[in-house]
């Protein structure tokens, strides 16, 4: 006989699962709620130094939720309209946020691994 905590949305049951001369699991024994423990709290993040608001006049921003990819350009790089400026992970998917004009990056306001909102500021081009 084994035992085993089966935690579904958050109710933890106690399930005794038998072997039989077989080996294979035979039928369960009807599930009973184990006492629930207090849930733990998820450990805090340190705060990030939030990076410098964007001081250029077109901005490049999140089109999704998700999070930072890949950073692609860098502070001073030019870039042509349609270029890919940060990579977003959304829903499995790596969405580029492309420049909207020709210019130059003027300011990166993300880091990989950042989450972002749909409509977040990611980067500044002059």
């Amino acid at each position: 006989m084994k035992n085993y905590i089966i935690t579904v949305n958050g109710t933890a049951y106690e399930v005794t699962v038998e072997e039989n001369e077989n080996g294979a699991a035979a039928a369960p024994a009807a599930p009973k709620a184990a006492p629930k423990a207090a849930p733990k709290a998820a450990p805090k993040a340190a705060p990030k130094a939030a990076p410098a608001g964007g001081t250029g006049k077109y901005r490049v921003e999140a089109g999704a939720a998700g999070k930072v990819f890949k950073v692609e350009a860098s502070v001073g790089q030019a870039v042509k309209k349609g270029d890919a400026v940060v990579i977003v992970e959304a829903m499995k998917m790596e969405i580029p946020m492309v420049a909207p004009e020709d210019g130059t990056v003027v300011s990166i306001d993300c880091h990989v691994g950042d989450p972002v909102e749909a409509g977040t500021l990611l980067a500044t081009i002059d």
